[in-house]
C-alpha cells in the first residue's frame, strides 16, 4: 500500500511514539491521542495506541509491537487568523506574511461554530498540509440574539438560549443580553461567563 504522504517520513521505533505525534497508519495521517507500554511476561512488549484518523475523525485502538516501526509524520503548526467564508472555503491568513490559505469544510468541520473573524486559530500540517484545527479551551463571541429575562425569575440557574455571531446557540444566564461579548467553552459549548 502506498504511504498517504511521500516525503518527510520519520521510521521510528513505536517506543519513540508520544501523545500529540502523527503517525501515517494504513495509509493515512492519524493523531496519536494516547499511549502506554505494555510487556507480557517472556515474549517482546508493544504500545497500545489510540490515534484518531485525521481524515475520517475516527478513533481507533491498535496494538503496535516494540519490534516494528513505524512513520512518524513531520509536523508544524501554523498560528493563522480567520478572515471570512466562501464558495471556496475558509480563508485563514498568515498575519506576518498575509498569505491566504484556504481550508476545506472536511478540515473545519469540528470547529465552525467557532470561528469569529481576526480571532487566530492554531493550524495543525503534516507535511505542510493543513489537517485540522486546535481549538483554545474558550473563545469570546458575541451575543447576536437573546430573549429578554422574566422580571421576578430568581430561581437559581435559570438559563434560556442565545445565538452567537458564528450561529451557534447555547444556553446562558437570564441576565446575559444581546450584544455582549461572552466566553465559550470549546469542549462542551457551554456557557463560560462574560469576557
Amino acid at each position: 500500500m502506498k504511504s498517504f504522504f511521500s516525503t518527510n517520513l520519520l521510521m521510528a521505533s513505536p517506543t519513540e511514539v508520544r501523545k500529540g505525534k502523527v503517525l501515517n497508519y494504513q495509509g493515512n495521517p492519524h493523531l496519536v491521542l494516547d499511549v502506554q507500554h505494555r510487556t507480557q511476561g517472556r515474549q517482546a512488549g508493544f504500545m497500545q495506541v489510540t490515534m484518531r484518523n485525521l481524515n475520517t475523525g475516527a478513533s481507533t485502538n491498535t496494538k503496535i509491537r516494540t519490534t516494528d516501526s513505524v512513520e512518524i509524520l513531520h509536523t508544524d503548526v501554523a498560528k493563522l487568523e480567520f478572515s471570512y467564508i466562501d464558495a471556496d472555503g475558509y480563508h485563514f491568513m498568515d498575519p506576518e506574511t498575509f498569505e491566504d490559505l484556504i481550508l476545506e469544510d472536511s478540515i473545519v468541520e469540528d470547529a465552525k461554530d467557532f470561528l469569529v473573524e481576526t480571532q487566530t486559530y492554531s493550524i495543525l500540517r503534516v507535511d505542510d498540509k493543513p489537517i485540522s484545527i486546535d481549538l483554545p479551551a474558550s473563545i469570546e463571541m458575541k451575543v447576536t440574539e437573546s430573549a429578554e429575562g422574566v422580571k421576578g425569575d430568581t430561581a437559581s440557574n435559570v438559563q434560556k438560549p442565545a445565538t452567537l455571531e458564528t450561529g451557534l446557540t447555547i444556553q446562558v444566564p437570564l441576565f446575559i443580553k444581546e450584544g455582549e461579548t461572552i466566553k465559550v467553552n470549546t469542549a462542551d459549548r457551554s456557557y463560560g461567563g462574560r469576557a
